[in-house]
């Protein structure tokens, strides 16, 4: 793999070794500072993860406001994984938990499916520091969502690991 399309970035390098770190500066209360996460790893991870597994999906990396950092669609991952990923991406870090989770949520609260920009289907991971959202990792097509969640997790161990 000599390198991946990015959306509005263009070629990726190769993947070098190592993990990418999150982290957050709290020490001035007035003042609120953290580090964007490398998203590069996280979506190197989950794609690699699914491409070993012989699947062909989308990753979406999204910030805590939920803004599409970069998105990588893998070779021969169809139309529809490359939007869908965004959006669980979005819909993880929104509320904080994975969307497997908030699927079965939707029998308590069924009009959460309503908001736009959301998708209630297994895939999408948020990533936490100190206990707080930061960014969402959603991936989509494969035959599955639990495999969809497994590659996202994949994205975040790469992260935090």
């Amino acid at each position: 793999m000599a390198g991946r399309r990015v959306r509005g970035v263009g070629r990726l390098p190769p993947h070098p070794a190592g993990r990418a770190a999150v982290t957050a500066d709290t020490a001035d209360r007035n003042l609120q500072q953290s580090t964007h996460l490398t998203v590069d790893a996280a979506t190197r991870a989950a794609l690699d993860s699914a491409e070993k597994d012989n699947q062909r999906v989308s990753v979406a990396v999204v910030d805590r406001n939920g803004n599409t950092l970069v998105t990588l669609r893998g070779n021969g991952a169809g139309p529809q994984s490359y939007p869908s990923a965004e959006e669980k991406a979005f819909t993880a870090v929104s509320w904080n938990a994975p969307t497997s989770e908030l699927v079965k949520r939707l029998e308590q609260n069924p009009t959460s499916k309503d908001i736009p920009g959301t998708l209630f289907l297994a895939g999408g991971v948020p990533v936490s520091a100190k206990g707080a959202p930061v960014a969402g990792i959603g991936v989509a097509g494969a035959p599955s969502g639990d495999l969809d969640e497994k590659y996202a997790e994949a994205g975040v161990a790469a992260l935090v690991g």
